[in-house]
């Protein structure tokens, strides 16, 4: 008997060819394919009689096929599938592109309902490429899922479509009755919530717009919930835990802070107190240091490190790169070294961290199994996003990093296990609600503005007929003694991409350097760095570009963070829409890091795609309004790697809405206020604990 937990594969009417695929989406259970939501839906609500239909309508029609036959183009030679439908008012024309097989499904006097564009063509009008459903009888309503009304569209991936997820779904929407509600009712009436068996029937078949959105409503709330349950109760785990008490030292942050070539900004110095504020307490801290590109994250990580290890901890300090951490390794040792704070790096096959090693700098190396240190007590992570969630768990849990002594322990005394206070670092702005949300168990701090120095990076977009006066800007900024940066999006010329135009517009890094070095500045001197190259050589190329042995630095992403070169004021980005505004702007703040006036030049693909996107890159004057932007444009699913955070795609649609956000976290808080152990609630509790197995929100 098959029921919710079954697996697909098990499924006797689920087709063997078809489990990879489901597997592929996530689906490995009848119970996942009910969860496999719509991301939409078309509308094939306008349901008409063939006389009445208008050409530009989307329409829905009934009837019966009177005709159907392939047959191929003389010109492009393309397989077209061609048929008349007929009602008691008409007869309309119908094709389909490219699909033969419909010749099969579809024969004469067969009833069918059909849903698509009715569009005026060379020959006349005709119904174009509808979807399609074979009828008892055309006369008699019927239950339809694949025309008319609303029809979801999932997910997809190769070798299963939405027409076949929503035929299993159809054939297993029944055993939605097995669901157990996990939303206590006090919540689901007080926010008018659909009841778990209708909303799953709802959101897949749903008989009008207002039941869609009542039904995607309920599940964004119930998956926010469970986000920020579980965000909630690992801050009260974590309240659980002793952490080293590292005490403020007035006298020594004030000598830091007078060392510094530079003047701190007010929110450098707000977010250094809140910071010692944390560690100098017996529980670990848990925040997040969030700012713009060149905001000065890094000094107040160091001020933090330093009066660790005034209190006679350890510092770990992870970065996402090589080049990160070298770039980190190299400012940690000009500001701590004056303290006589040692510095190490340890990098794939290079360690310059020993036993004296104050703070260690390092990339995923640093959680290596036969990577041990004693006496952390500060973890700091840069762009913790782009880090694994296993191994940002094994370092903050510090199962790699041996846990330290407490202070005047002998040898001999068990070893406490404390956690290290931990402090994460991202340069990606992140909007208030999305950190609310995907961030909720730490705290926050924002740096929101910029030192004095530096001056707003001028941004524009560049058409592909004006690349030539770009080119001469170039010319003339190396002429001041200046340099540029090229990135590309990808590395190699990819020779199957040539058959398509549009990606054949894309510029590797191979080909623009050819170009570049030996025909359009063959005068001046053009590096190339990108992530194949081995560590010595990445290395090389960018002490070349920092020595001014270089003009014009032509590279991939592996730029995007953590490359300090202030006297670089151009950066130009080719295939400028092939990145994400996080991307484009972490480029973007290469530039601007000296006294001299910086540009960014968008360069579009060769067919000028001029993207509502790139004109928010241009339009936007920091990072947090891009990141707003973003939000509005695209939805949190695909921006600053949101993915990676593991939470589920439906919790996204919901970030946008601050108030509802606010509303459902006030509601968590109030549940673990009553029922911290979730007692009270076994089918919640179950739930949460399933979601913890497979979500780390961070």
């Amino acid at each position: 008997m098959v029921s919710l937990d079954t697996p697909v594969e098990r499924v006797p009417r689920i087709s063997k060819k078809i489990v990879s695929p489901l597997k592929r989406l996530g689906v490995k259970t009848i119970r996942d394919l009910l969860f496999h939501f719509p991301s939409r839906y078309e509308d094939f609500s306008n349901e008409k009689q063939i006389h009445d239909i208008a050409v530009g309508e989307t329409v829905t029609i009934r009837g019966v096929v009177k005709k159907i036959a392939n047959r191929r183009t003389a010109r492009k030679h393309m397989n077209l599938t061609e048929a008349a439908i007929e009602d008691e008012t008409g007869t309309v024309k119908v094709l389909w592109f490219n699909q033969p097989f419909l010749v099969r499904n579809l024969r004469q006097g067969n009833a069918v309902s059909l849903s698509g564009k009715f569009v005026l063509g060379p020959g006349g009008p005709y119904l174009q490429n509808p979807a399609y459903e074979k009828l008892t009888s055309y006369r008699l309503p019927v239950n339809q899922i694949h025309t008319g009304g609303l029809v979801a569209v999932y997910p997809e991936t190769s070798g299963i479509s939405s027409r076949w997820i929503r035929f299993l779904v159809k054939g297993f929407i029944e055993l939605r009755k097995q669901l157990v509600d996990t939303l206590p009712s006090d919540i689901r009436k007080t926010y008018r919530l659909t009841e778990v068996h209708e909303a799953v029937r709802a959101i897949h078949f749903p008989k009008n717009h207002e039941e869609a959105v009542s039904a995607e409503r309920r599940f964004i709330f119930e998956e926010l919930f469970l986000v920020q349950l579980r965000v909630l109760r690992d801050r009260l785990r974590l309240k659980q835990h002793q952490a080293p008490e590292v005490p403020f030292k007035k006298e020594l942050v004030k000598k830091f802070v007078s060392s510094l070539p530079f003047q701190l900004t007010d929110a450098q110095r707000r977010s250094m107190w809140e910071i010692f504020q944390d560690i100098a307490r017996p529980r670990p801290m848990n925040r997040l240091l969030n700012g713009d590109v060149g905001s000065g994250k890094t000094v107040v990580a160091a001020a933090a490190a330093l009066l660790a290890h005034a209190a006679g901890y350890r510092t770990a300090f992870m970065a996402p790169t090589e080049i990160l951490a070298r770039q980190h390794y190299a400012t940690l040792e000009e500001m701590l070294s004056p303290f006589r704070v040692n510095i190490g790096l340890l990098i794939g096959a290079e360690k310059r961290a020993g036993k004296n090693t104050d703070v260690v700098v390092g990339t995923h190396a640093l959680i290596q199994r036969n990577i041990k240190f004693e006496n952390i007590g500060l973890v700091v992570v840069d762009e913790q996003h782009r880090f694994g969630v296993e191994q940002r768990a094994r370092l903050v849990i510090s199962n790699q990093l041996a846990p330290y002594r407490t202070k005047g322990s002998s040898v001999g005394l068990p070893v406490t296990k404390f956690l290290p206070h931990f402090l994460s670092m991202s340069a990606t702005p992140i909007p208030r609600t999305l950190a609310l949300t995907v961030y909720g168990d730490l705290d926050l701090s924002i740096l929101d503005e910029m030192p004095p120095m530096r001056h707003p990076v001028v941004t524009k977009i560049a058409e592909p007929g004006r690349r030539q006066e770009a080119y001469d800007f170039i010319r003339e900024e190396v002429r001041g003694g200046r340099q540029v940066f090229v990135i590309c999006p990808r590395i190699e010329p990819n020779q199957k991409s040539q058959k398509s135009l549009l990606l054949a517009e894309i510029k590797s890094v191979k080909d623009e350097y050819t170009k570049l070095s030996e025909e359009i500045f063959k005068d001046l001197r053009v590096g190339m760095l990108h992530g194949k190259l081995k560590s010595k050589e990445k290395e090389a190329v960018m002490q070349k570009f920092k020595n001014r042995e270089l003009d014009i630095l032509v590279s991939t992403s592996v730029v995007e963070v953590g490359v300090d070169v202030p006297n670089a004021t151009v950066m130009m980005i080719e295939g400028a829409e092939r990145f994400g505004l996080a991307q484009l702007h972490q480029f973007r703040g290469r530039v601007g890091r000296g006294a001299d006036q910086s540009y960014c030049f968008l360069f579009p693909t060769e067919d000028g795609m001029i993207t509502r996107r790139l004109r928010a890159v241009v339009e936007a004057k920091s990072g947090f309004e891009l990141a707003e932007q973003d939000l509005k444009i695209r939805g949190p699913g695909d921006i600053f790697g949101t993915r990676q955070w593991g939470v589920p795609d439906i919790v996204l649609k919901g970030i946008a809405d601050p108030e509802f956000v606010r509303a459902v976290r006030h509601e968590a808080i109030e549940l673990l206020k009553k029922d911290q152990t979730l007692s009270k609630y076994p089918e919640l509790r179950k739930k949460l604990e399933e979601r913890e197995k497979t979500i780390h929100p961070e």
